[in-house]
């Protein structure tokens, strides 16, 4: 089997951010053919069959992929810096959310507030280990506490991902605070 994550990182650069570098087209909701994809797999110079690809998507420890209900067609479920209309449903959240970032980002956030940067929306985590996980891919993370219900008050929308997180275009720094600070 190729390497899990090599795969799911090359995996997320096409079906995120350069699906041309693959000679890949994805639809306005973000959606490509699975046999394209496999084709450009091989083309990277990658062993890889379907049951390797479902095993990356099934067992990615965040979910970062989906397939079609009828398995042709694979996306990224969020994450993406090119155009795309994802279908995520507009839900209330939680009366707090959660971000995982390091210490060197947190002067800018602490001003600015959370920013989508390069992607489509912010995203935030439903749970304190969640968060954990993203902040600890940087170094020691930072959890942020955001206090969702409150923001959504002001009328800011809120989408909720099949996998569980949470998506909004920007969180002011006055619904921000530092976990474990009062």
């Amino acid at each position: 089997m190729p390497d899990k994550v090599q795969l799911s990182k090359m995996l997320s650069l096409w079906l995120r951010h350069k699906p041309e570098a693959a000679g890949l087209t994805l639809d306005p909701q973000g959606w490509t053919d699975v046999d394209d994809v496999l084709r450009a797999i091989a083309g990277a110079g990658v062993a890889c069959d379907w049951q390797n690809l479902l095993r990356v998507v099934e067992e990615s420890d965040k979910q970062r992929f989906e397939l079609s209900g009828d398995a042709a067609r694979i996306r990224a479920r969020q994450g993406h810096s090119v155009a795309v209309e994802l279908d995520w449903p507009q839900v209330p959240p939680p009366e707090f959310l959660y971000h995982g970032t390091v210490e060197r980002f947190l002067p800018a956030i602490l001003i600015e507030g959370l920013r989508p940067m390069r992607r489509h929306h912010v995203h935030l985590s439903p749970d304190l280990e969640t968060a954990t996980r993203v902040g600890q891919r940087r170094g020691t993370p930072v959890i942020l506490t955001v206090s969702a219900s409150s923001l959504a008050e002001t009328g800011q929308p809120f989408f909720l991902t099949s996998n569980q997180v949470w998506l909004t275009e920007r969180v002011p720094p006055a619904f921000i605070q530092r976990q474990g600070q009062g």
